[in-house]
């Protein structure tokens, strides 16, 4: 049975961190998928390794979608806090599963409730008379016109466990994720048979808890088409897109490293970076397409000064080396960034930000980096940073990344973020062909007389590997000549500077504009984004398009050299600016105002760890067009 009317439908889970949240998500995004909708997911969860609040949330539409928006659909959860801090996102006509074992919890009994968010709980509870309980709070939903369905998870575990004679099932509180998301399918009457096979992949090589968790998930499934009436979503499905695939944020720039030749990543741990180079290790040998063959080695370093200097190790020998990394990572790799800056070695940084500064908010997104990025390292030297807007374009991305650090012998800082990092999306299957390898001006064969920093026409010098016949050449950090020999000569050093920075020119020149930045229209107002913040707002345009207001958007991709004429040429004829991104001081905008000559005329800007959702941006691009908006508007949507 296919779906008729136009879906969108907002699912969340919540939970204690460790409890299986994610798991959860995942088999509920698995099966919408698998069903023929499309899926966008967002993870948020705390800095610490259980105990705290975690939640996902899945927005599931019958069209393609970019961003979660501000109102749920459904909400399922097995714990207080869960109910506490999201009770009053659920829309009017929503639901609310939870465990009727809660409704007399009060708020002091959950002590992971921080005091800031407890006090403005306490007060607004207390300007509507009711209770600091569950049943407080699930009153005003109800009076809202949110539709309850209680359910106590224990005695389902009880009844499951007699029924399997099982009896260690009783105590296995874990199982409640695995409860919720099959009481939410029932619910909606998605098919039962998507559910069960959803399990069976995501547990494929644990056949006896992949078998637990269908009998779990069987028994709730029926328990809610048995006992939750009156509810008026239902997803039984729709026509799925041909060479759609679930694909989660990290897993885009991971495969794009597989597929362009990548086949060295040292790195350190740290969030939201590590998932990617842990997703490398357990696939490190790959057949991608038959010109490419090989693995990629994955080193755990003990700092991130060691593992920039074991990537730039690997790139002098001509091997296609990266590390991955976050803010506070990419602090300590910036002293060895101009070491490779000087010694025009290609290497490729991935940066996943996140809120800064210091270690900030650890788990949080931000896009705190941009000016960092630009101007990190001590001197002048040439480097590329190169942002993102979605996962699918960060498969791509990275392989242009690659191919510029050769092309041109500079360091490549790829901009990536925390909002890509813990999204699950459904996108296109990425298609390796798609990724050509261009690897510049390496040498095969050198004759004598080599010099490796020799000046060229275009500023671009021959390069050697180390090792091979004829190909000696010299590093240092100091000032060199053509071989690599320390010189403190005035006339080469200003020859030796001009050569490097000239390439900023060259850059500018050989990357094609349409991969510099992109426009999605131009009007007379006129958004200027880069990173995460394409999705929300390419929503959000969406919604306003529907109500007759058109709004443009230029979304950056190469932020340093910033391509400062093509982007004045594209904006010319437009009356108003806006800046849109997530960090304090608006830094494109800073960035913009250098390069450009002109202005920001508003801006739109998130800095409290959440990610951008397209409702907030939405009603705040409205208020600019109807003249009711400050100059700077802060998001604040997300608990």
């Amino acid at each position: 049975m296919m779906s008729v009317s136009p879906v969108d439908f907002t699912w969340l889970i919540g939970g204690p961190q460790g409890s299986g949240v994610e798991s959860g998500a995942n088999v509920f995004s698995k099966v919408c998928a698998e069903m023929g909708y499309q899926v966008f997911g967002k993870r948020e969860f705390y800095s610490n390794i259980k105990g705290e609040h975690s939640y996902f949330t899945v927005r599931v539409a019958d069209k393609i979608i970019h961003s979660n928006v501000n109102d749920v659909t459904l909400m399922v959860s097995f714990d207080a806090e869960t109910i506490f801090r999201h009770f009053d996102e659920v829309a009017s006509n929503g639901g609310i599963i939870y465990d009727s074992e809660l409704e007399n919890v009060d708020t002091g009994k959950v002590h992971t409730l921080d005091a800031p968010f407890k006090d403005r709980l306490h007060n607004f509870l207390e300007s509507k008379n009711k209770p600091f309980t569950i049943a407080g709070v699930l009153e005003l939903a109800k009076e809202k016109g949110v539709k309850l369905f209680p359910v106590s998870f224990k005695s389902i575990l009880e009844k499951l466990s007699e029924e399997v004679g099982n009896p260690k099932l009783r105590g296995l509180v874990r199982m409640y994720n695995v409860l919720g998301v099959s009481l939410s399918l029932g619910l909606i009457k998605m098919p039962a048979d998507s559910l069960l096979n959803s399990i069976d992949n995501i547990f494929a090589k644990k056949p006896q808890i992949a078998e637990i968790n269908k009998q779990a998930a069987n028994f709730s499934y029926a328990h809610a088409t048995n006992n939750f009436q009156d509810f008026s979503y239902e997803l039984t499905g729709t026509q799925k897109e041909p060479g759609t695939i679930l694909v989660q944020g990290f897993q885009g720039t991971a495969l794009g490293k597989m597929a362009c030749g990548c086949r060295m990543q040292p790195y350190y741990p740290i969030t939201p970076a590590s998932d990617e180079s842990v997703f490398l290790e357990s696939n490190e040998i790959l057949e991608i397409i038959d010109d490419r063959p090989g693995s990629t080695a994955v080193v755990q370093t003990e700092d991130e000064i060691c593992a920039m200097g074991m990537t730039i190790g690997a790139a002098l020998t001509g091997t296609r080396s990266a590390t991955c990394t976050s803010g506070p990572g990419f602090a300590l790799m910036t002293e060895m960034l101009g070491w490779a800056g000087i010694n025009e070695v290609p290497v490729v940084i991935t940066n996943y930000q996140r809120s800064g500064p210091s270690t900030g908010l650890p788990t949080r997104h931000g896009q705190d980096d941009l000016l960092f990025a630009v101007f990190a390292g001590h001197g002048d030297f040439p480097k590329i940073v190169y942002a993102s807007g979605d996962i699918e374009e960060s498969f791509y991305d990275t392989g242009n990344c690659f191919n510029y650090a050769e092309i041109f012998q500079v360091p490549v800082i790829h901009m990536m973020d925390k909002f890509h990092a813990s999204s699950v999306i459904t996108c296109k299957r990425f298609d390796p062909q798609k990724i050509s390898i261009n690897r510049g001006k390496l040498l095969e064969k050198v004759d004598d007389g080599y010099r490796r920093f020799e000046f060229t026409d275009d500023g671009v010098s021959p390069r050697s590997r180390l090792g091979m016949d004829n190909g000696i050449f010299w590093n240092t950090g100091d000032e060199s000549d053509e071989y690599g020999h320390i010189s403190e000569d005035p006339i080469l050093r200003v020859k030796m500077m001009d050569k490097r920075m000239s390439r900023l020119d060259l850059i500018l020149k050989e990357i094609p504009q349409s991969d510099q930045a992109i426009s999605f229209g131009v009007e007379e107002h006129t958004i200027i984004s880069w990173g995460s913040a394409k999705g929300p707002i390419l929503d959000a345009i969406d919604m306003l398009k529907k109500e007759g207001i058109l709004i443009g958007f230029v979304q950056l991709k190469l932020m340093h050299p910033f391509p400062g004429e093509y982007v004045s040429s594209l904006l010319k004829d437009v009356k108003t600016i806006i800046d849109i991104e997530a960090n304090h001081s608006g830094q494109l905008g800073k960035l913009f105002k250098q390069n450009v000559q002109r202005d920001i005329d508003y801006f739109i800007l998130k800095y409290s760890g959440r990610a951008m959702t397209s409702t907030e941006v939405y009603d705040s691009l409205k208020k600019i067009v109807e003249n009711k908006a400050d100059k700077r508007e802060v998001l604040m949507h997300g608990a």
